[in-house]
């Protein structure tokens, strides 16, 4: 008689005593993990005990980790099959793969990773079982005597230390709770390899199947630290279908095509000239064309919407970002500060005092001060302030990333200081500002998250933070997108809606953020005058719309593949004669468009008719005039899209009509 009774995928049912989940889904093949009462489990855990369980198929997130963290394990079985001499780093799952770390004598090269594949597709063919082992610390050390790494993190998880934060991907192998093992059994039962491992993992090397590939490998240092061991790195994927590799490894080649820093290079939009320094970008004319179409159309949005715009130096005292607490939580992503204004006499000896003078990292401390100039009035809120600010941060080298991670880059920044009362209604409105200003660059495909405290590095009571997380989960709630939550990920001062939005081939960036403040304010003294003449604390909003106006430019510049809407092209007209008599005539074409406010050029070069058209549309202009004699005669041109498509005979009136058109209307051509 069945006598256990369990909520089942939210569904009341009894089964027997001793019930395993891989007995409960035994029908379902793409079922590969469960929750049980909210833990991720193998299927072969019994169900004893249990209240309620979820199925966690291969396709879903959590799948999808299993699928790769089994994978990880069948390339360390792999990389130990062809050299018994190897040691185990650490192997976890990642966004859209996994990858291993090994000690081994040489690196891998793509030979021995096609190597790697075909031993891993024969651990898989094999139909390996992954069983999960509960052991003592002493046991561990026992059977991973020759595993020096893996003994590091049953040491450290003896220790009492956080082992699972000892390195990038160590949770996948301890913390919290009991030490295990997972053995790789054989048919026989023979164990063909194991590893220590929290798991779960899938119940077969099977279910890997062939939509598994080893991409690169590249050299890691133990633990992250260069103080330690150089590794070798093996980056995987996998997926449960062959399908979906192929379609990955698609995207991966459209986004190499897209990548800004090659198509900046191609389109003379940018370069990072070593001269400069890391991370620090030079527009080139075409590319500063581009950026200042983006800031003067958001100039004019933020004027619409009631901002103020200010201006800040780029260095400032060290009190300033001290009073902000910056130096106490921010210090590391900081410049170095600069000692100025020392005096000295004949002798040597100081007779004025230097003060330290940093690179400014964010412009908010001066806003503050702008807020604090004069006294200000309930009727002056909200008081939003907005800049263009040009900032810096010592990213490390290993993290700086073209236009996407650069180190001094402007951020479109802007502080409101709102009454408590005012506060709810004016995040609402400005979430919608964002996404509104968002959508007319071309972006419409948006969800949120919300980033809570951390409490190992924030400013403040628990009871504000609660307040003020409360306040903008609402607002998040309210715009009707989805909102996932980041826990921890919020700055020192205050949680944040940050909006994600995903481009044309499908990744994700993270682009605007809100940060709601009660505690600048504070450490800044900052006051109004109330209704009932008492002096009250602003509420202080946070908000980068772009994030940064080069991380914003090389998000549309893959987004767009280059070809720019019309009204961001920087060439949004190019005229090309059919031969040089024609010259003239597309020059007073192009003469009337600019007058009109259009960006339109004359190719009068050498270069033949063929090649004047291939170079336009490499350059990706929007719209390609062309004129002959049948074109002159009757005051017209003819329209070349970037699409290879052609519009024959259009008067010259009607085309500029159509041209500006576009442009003022910014359709996406």
């Amino acid at each position: 008689m069945p006598d256990l009774n369990l909520l089942i995928d939210g569904v009341e049912r009894s089964v027997e005593v001793g019930t395993t989940a891989s007995d409960l889904y035994a029908e379902q093949r793409n079922v590969v993990a469960v929750r049980v009462d909210g833990e991720l489990r193998d299927l072969a855990v019994a169900l004893d005990g249990a209240a309620a369980v979820e199925a966690v198929t291969i396709d879903s997130p959590d799948g999808l980790s299993i699928l790769r963290h089994s994978a990880a394990h069948v390339l360390a079985q792999a990389v130990q099959q062809v050299n018994p001499d190897a040691k185990l780093g650490i192997g976890p799952p990642i966004t859209d793969g996994f990858y291993y770390d090994f000690e081994v004598a040489e690196p891998f090269t793509p030979d021995s990773l096609k190597a790697l594949e075909k031993a891993m597709q024969r651990i898989i063919k094999e139909g390996q079982t992954f069983r999960r082992r509960v052991v003592s610390d002493d046991e561990a050390r026992a059977e991973l005597a020759a595993e020096p790494y893996k003994l590091e993190l049953i040491g450290l998880k003896g220790s009492g230390a956080d082992a699972s934060a000892a390195a990038e991907g160590a949770g996948a192998e301890v913390g919290a709770g009991e030490l295990t093992i997972y053995d790789n059994l054989r048919r026989d039962g023979a164990t063909a390899w194991k590893d220590l491992c929290r798991g779960p993992h899938l119940p077969s090397t099977r279910l890997i199947g062939n939509g598994f590939s080893l991409m690169r490998s590249a050299a890691a240092y133990w633990r992250g630290s260069e103080k330690n061991p150089q590794l070798q790195r093996i980056y995987g994927t996998a997926w449960p279908t062959k399908d979906e590799l192929v379609a990955y490894k698609e995207r991966l080649a459209e986004a190499e095509r897209r990548d800004h820093r090659k198509l900046g290079a191609e389109m003379d939009l940018f370069s990072f000239p070593e001269e400069v320094g890391s991370g620090l970008p030079v527009f080139h004319p075409k590319g500063a064309m581009i950026r200042m179409e983006m800031e003067d159309y958001s100039r004019r949005r933020h004027i619409e919407a009631g901002y103020s715009f200010v201006n800040t130096p780029h260095i400032t005292k060290a009190k300033l970002f001290q009073t902000s607490r910056h130096l106490d939580w921010y210090a590391e992503g900081m410049y170095p500060p600069m000692h100025l204004d020392e005096v000295r006499d004949a002798d040597g000896e100081v007779t004025r005092a230097g003060q330290d003078y940093y690179l400014k990292p964010m412009n908010c401390p001066m806003h503050n001060l702008v807020f604090s100039a004069r006294g200000r009035s309930y009727r002056e809120l909200p008081l939003r302030l907005f800049e263009f600010g040009h900032v810096y941060r010592y990213e490390k080298s290993g993290v700086v990333h073209g236009l996407t991670r650069a180190r001094g880059f402007t951020q479109d920044d802007a502080h409101i200081y709102t009454t408590r009362e005012q506060m709810r209604d004016e995040l609402a409105s400005l979430l919608s500002f964002v996404l509104d200003l968002l959508k007319d660059y071309g972006l419409d495909d948006f969800y949120l998250e919300l980033s809570t405290r951390d409490p190992e590095k924030s400013v403040g009571d628990e009871a504000t933070w609660e307040e003020a997380t409360r306040v903008l989960e609402e607002v998040a709630g309210d715009s009707g997108l989805e909102l996932v939550p980041d826990p921890g990920g919020a700055a020192f001062y205050g949680p944040k809606i940050s909006v994600q939005a995903k481009d044309a081939i499908g990744r994700t960036w993270q682009l605007s953020t809100i940060q709601l403040d009660f505690f600048e304010p504070e450490l800044f003294e900052l006051e109004y005058t109330a209704s009932d003449g008492s002096r009250q604390r602003p509420v202080m909003i946070h908000r980068a719309l772009f994030g940064s106006i080069e991380r914003f430019f090389g998000v549309l510049l893959e987004h767009y593949a280059g070809a720019f809407p019309p009204w961001l092209a920087p060439v949004q007209v190019v005229a090309v004669p059919v031969a040089e008599p024609f010259n003239d005539y597309l020059a007073d074409v192009v003469a009337q468009l600019r007058t009109a406010g259009v960006r339109a050029e004359v190719d009068a070069g050498d270069d033949r008719f063929n090649k004047k058209i291939r170079t336009a549309t490499k350059d990706k202009v929007p719209f390609v005039l062309i004129a002959g004699g049948e074109d002159a005669e009757a005051g017209a041109v003819s329209f070349r899209y970037r699409d290879g498509s052609q519009r024959n005979g259009v008067p010259v009136p009607e085309a500029i009509s159509l041209i500006t058109d576009a442009i003022r209307q910014r359709v996406q051509v």
